[in-house]
């Protein structure tokens, strides 16, 4: 009685061949192109990851309320320039806006992480001209792994600078400025009341006492 051989099915719980097996454990499985492909697959989805958690970095930039599922414009555009997707020749800010322009959808104002990937093979066909847009997305998600929004620039709040200038005496104008001598030295009550002048003389005058001095010679 002749034996049957059963197709192996892709669904099966069977294990793999043997010579498969012995493929990887020789180092051989990369020649073969159904590894290459797997490989290949394989290699994408984690760029496609890390890609991912980068969007979601950015998307959040700003906004503690943000889940950093959807991202702004602004956003969008700071992560093409932290990141050295945007180069200032192939890619710039206007071709960048253009781009996010087109991948939104009507009267919205954020895009998704899908929305994103579209944009990103946009620029990626700009960025990386001659190569195929597989292998250009490919370069832009390298750009991105790993990074972080730069805070290098961004305004921050000051703090002794704005006591420095609260107290810097010299600085002071109007009433505030009789309140202090040259030196910066608070003048006291003379600084704050006017007094009367009981010498007879009219306010305002510097002659005062220098009439005897000027009669004795």
């Amino acid at each position: 009685m002749m034996s049957q051989t059963l197709p192996l099915s892709v669904s099966s719980h069977q294990p793999a061949p043997a010579h498969l097996h012995s493929r990887v454990r020789s180092g051989r499985a990369g020649s073969d192109p159904i590894w290459a492909l797997l490989d290949s697959g394989h290699l994408q989805l984690t760029m496609a990851s890390e890609a991912e958690k980068t969007f979601h970095r950015f998307a959040a930039f700003g906004d503690t309320a943000s889940s950093g599922s959807e991202m702004n414009n602004k956003n969008f555009s700071k992560l093409c320039k932290d990141c050295n997707i945007m180069d200032g020749k192939t890619v710039t800010s206007n071709s960048v806006d253009i781009v996010f322009s087109k991948v939104k959808a009507k009267n919205a104002r954020t895009i998704t992480f899908q929305q994103f990937q579209e944009a990103m093979k946009e620029l990626g066909q700009m960025r990386f001209k001659g190569k195929n847009p597989d292998e250009a997305l490919a370069e832009i998600f390298k750009l991105m792994e790993g990074k972080e929004p730069a805070t290098t620039g961004v305004t921050k709040p000051t703090t002794a600078g704005a006591v420095d200038r609260l107290t810097d005496t010299s600085k002071y104008t109007g009433t505030h400025k009789e309140r202090f001598d040259q030196t910066g030295k608070g003048k006291g009550i003379e600084g704050r009341e006017d007094k009367a002048d009981s010498s007879g003389y009219v306010s305002g005058y510097k002659g005062t006492g220098t009439y005897d001095k000027k009669s004795s010679k």
